[in-house]
């Protein structure tokens, strides 16, 4: 018999017959999910910082699928592996498994292969265009403090080492002093770094043959017109301060290679140590640094001014020295202004200690002169991220943002993470979170200590092991390590 009785809407008969889904399904739905998620909860916390959109899957065959060690998991996961102490990966892998084992999924292998070649997988293009866009959510913060409201770049060179193989050694070599088996590839890095934020702005790498000055002037295209230029003596060059002058950016170096001009034969006196003076074009040789039509095209003279500072602070290495600088207009930019802003110069040091030390990138870990350029771009990411947040915790409080430790934000940050990672969290649990945290950053203050001497000297003596004077398979130990007097047979 034909049945007349309607369906009611919504409603599908033939859902009466599915079949209820295994184990082995819902296992199988779940890890879809977890594929689908972030590796770390920090992405929500730093997902305004660096949007989603840049770590969509890619239509090529680079994390074109989507895998538990996704694009977006893989970037978070080398976020989290820079972020954390030890820095290893197998502390990723084993977060991937504590978050699979908190919402009841199935463990992840123990094997970092799947991570190693995920990461590996990491275009260096968009890892760029990462650091680039937290470069400038810092630079449209607020400058103030500095010059007539200028932002000023400061900028400076550092080194770091990674593992010795042959083809880092090819890319950056050692040191050529050093034998054999005996050193390890020396990378050169160049960066610019906003005065009043932290953050860095730009950077080039390059080896032991790469001066400081030829990857500064790769990054000229950081600077905007208004800028004022900060540096040490080894950016004290006519053509830089000449060519920058020429773009709207001025520059505030210390004096190098030159001697000091003398009130008589300046062309103005603002003041006892206050000079207006002018350089000549120095002439073109044959091994500059810059081609004879570039040179053609440079000023015959530039003026400039040169202001005599007295150091008068106990245990500081320097006693006195020379500002030279573009700033011409006396009225506008008083000397002691000039010589305190130089002051400022040292915090580029504390930028690359934090980097480097608290951070730990003075030794990198990478094997390949492709993954040592993801890792360090990577750290730098972490770095501007962390500023971000530093200052967005100093808004909140009306601290300044240089008060605040970097290590303590660090610290609190590899603390909390844990706490993030929980699934049950609301957004209202998260925004509390997140508010303790801007707290916890906002209270580790450094403490103002204006003249403190903090020599460059190591108090912890080392141990008393051999030095590696050959490769390990030729190496002879002595058998009595303490007695220094033995020669090698």
């Amino acid at each position: 018999m034909k049945t007349t009785t309607p369906y009611f809407d919504g409603f599908h008969i033939q859902t009466l017959n599915r079949k209820r889904r295994s184990i082995e399904k819902q296992m199988e739905d779940q890890l879809v999910m977890l594929r689908q998620k972030s590796l770390s909860q920090l992405s929500e916390y730093f997902g305004r910082f660096i949007p989603s959109t840049f770590l969509q899957p890619s239509d090529n065959r680079a994390h074109s699928r989507r895998r538990v060690f996704s694009k977006s998991n893989t970037f978070w996961g080398f976020f989290s592996q820079v972020l954390s102490a030890d820095g290893g990966c197998k502390e990723v892998v084993l977060k991937m498994q504590s978050y699979a084992s908190m919402n009841g999924l199935k463990l992840p292998s123990s094997s970092t292969s799947a991570y190693c070649q995920a990461r590996k997988k990491l275009q260096r293009s968009e890892l760029m265009k990462i650091l680039k866009h937290t470069a400038k959510r810092l630079n449209y913060m607020p400058e103030r403090g500095y010059l007539n409201e200028r932002r000023v770049v400061v900028v400076d060179g550092t080194g770091v080492s990674m593992p010795d193989t042959p083809e880092s050694q090819a890319a950056w070599p050692q040191l050529r002093h050093q034998k054999q088996g005996c050193g390890f590839p020396t990378a050169r890095i160049c960066a610019f770094f906003s005065l009043a934020t932290g953050g860095l702005l730009s950077f080039e790498v390059g080896n032991k043959k790469s001066a400081e000055l030829p990857l500064f002037r790769k990054q000229w295209d950081t600077f905007e017109t208004g800028d004022i230029f900060l540096g040490d003596k080894g950016f004290c060059s006519y053509y830089d301060l000449a060519c920058l002058k020429g773009i709207g950016v001025d520059s505030v170096v210390t004096l190098a290679c030159r001697k000091a001009v003398k009130a008589s034969e300046a062309l103005e006196v603002f003041g006892a140590n206050d000079l207006l003076i002018s350089w000549k074009k120095p002439r073109w040789r044959s091994d500059s640094a810059y081609t004879h039509s570039q040179w053609e095209a440079l000023p015959a003279f530039i003026q400039l001014r040169q202001i005599h500072v007295t150091v008068n602070v106990p245990g500081y290495r320097t006693e006195s020295f020379h500002v030279i600088t573009t700033l011409t207009d006396a009225d506008q930019y008083p000397a002691a202004d000039l010589a305190n802003l130089y002051l400022q110069r040292w915090n580029v040091e504390l930028f690359f200690r934090h980097i480097k030390t608290t951070m730990g990138m003075d030794i990198l870990r990478c094997k390949n002169p492709d993954a040592v350029f993801n890792e360090i771009i990577m750290h730098f990411i972490v770095y501007n991220s962390i500023r971000m947040l530093m200052y967005e915790a100093a808004e909140e409080r009306g601290v300044n943002v240089n008060r605040l430790s970097f290590k303590g934000a660090v610290q609190a940050l590899r603390q909390w993470e844990p706490g993030l990672n929980h699934a049950k969290l609301n957004k209202r649990e998260r925004r509390r979170i997140q508010t303790d945290l801007y707290n916890v950053i906002s209270d580790n203050r450094v403490p103002l200590r204006p003249g403190r001497s903090e020599p460059r000297c190591v108090k912890r003596r080392p141990k008393p092991y051999q030095l590696l004077t050959t490769v390990r398979d030729k190496m002879i130990e002595h058998r009595l390590r303490n007695k220094h007097t033995l020669k090698m047979p």
